[in-house]
C-alpha cells in the first residue's frame, strides 16, 4: 500500500524525531502517501500509514480528518484552497469565491468537468497580510482581484 519510495521519504521524517516517537511524522507521512494515491486518502491508505508508523489507526484517522490539507474524495489536478477566514472575508473573499465558482463552472468542493481544478474553502492559510488569498500546490497568491484570478486560473495546465 505504501511504495518503497514513499517509505524512504517517510523514514527521513521519522529520523527527525527521537527514537520511539515515529508517530510524530504522521502529518508528513499522510502527505507523502496522499501524493502517491491520486492526491487523496482513504481508509486503507490511512491505516497503512498507521501500521507503518506503529500507531493506532484511530489516531492517524483523527489527524487525516482534522486538517484541511488532506483529501478524502476525488480532486482536480490543481486544488485551489481559498481562504475565507476573517481577514480574507473582510477583504472580499466571498465575492471572489462566487466569481471563481462562476468562472470555473463548479461549486466549491467539486471538480471541474475536465478534472483540472477543484475549489476548496479553508479557514486560514496564515497569510492575513495578503488577504484575500488562495493557495495552489505550495504557491500562495495574495491580494487577489478578479483580474489576478483570471490570470492565474487561465494559466493552469
Amino acid at each position: 500500500m505504501i511504495s518503497k519510495q514513499a517509505k524512504k521519504q517517510i523514514d527521513i521524517w521519522v529520523t527527525k524525531y527521537p527514537a520511539g516517537c515515529q508517530s510524530s511524522a504522521v502529518m508528513e507521512a499522510l502527505k507523502i502517501v496522499q501524493a502517491e494515491n491520486e492526491n487523496r486518502l482513504n481508509a486503507d491508505t490511512i491505516q497503512a500509514v498507521a501500521d507503518y508508523l506503529d500507531m493506532p489507526g484511530i489516531a492517524t484517522q483523527e489527524v487525516a480528518t482534522f486538517y484541511e490539507n488532506y483529501n478524502h474524495k476525488p480532486v482536480g489536478k490543481h486544488t485551489i484552497r481559498i481562504c475565507h477566514n476573517i481577514s480574507c472575508m473582510l477583504n472580499g473573499a466571498d465575492d471572489l469565491i462566487a466569481y471563481l465558482e462562476k468562472k470555473l463552472g463548479v461549486k466549491t468542493g467539486k471538480v471541474t468537468k475536465n478534472g483540472l481544478v477543484n475549489v476548496k474553502k479553508v479557514e486560514c492559510l496564515g497569510a492575513c497580510v495578503g488577504a484575500p488569498m488562495f493557495q495552489i500546490g505550495s504557491q500562495y497568491y495574495e491580494n487577489l482581484t478578479k483580474q489576478k484570478i483570471d490570470e492565474i486560473v487561465d494559466n493552469l495546465k
